[in-house]
């Protein structure tokens, strides 16, 4: 069974990057999918949809197999 969200740890195992590279895809890549809150203080923890994480990441692969043909 496939996790619906996934914490900002998960995120970066998922896509074998770094907490600053994660950071740096979400404030840069207007493509990458936004993370959203479970609460409303500044504390709340921090979650991305899994779907999304996967779908963009099949596109990236897409483009940089359509630049590399």
């Amino acid at each position: 069974m496939q996790p619906i969200r996934v914490t900002y740890n998960q995120a970066c195992e998922l896509l074998s990057i770094k907490r600053t590279t994660l950071r740096e895809l979400t404030l840069n890549d207007p493509t990458f999918p936004k993370a959203y809150k479970a609460g409303t203080s500044r504390q709340s923890a921090v979650f991305f949809d899994y779907a999304q994480l996967i779908e963009w990441h099949k596109n990236q692969i897409q483009s940089l197999n359509v630049l590399g043909a």
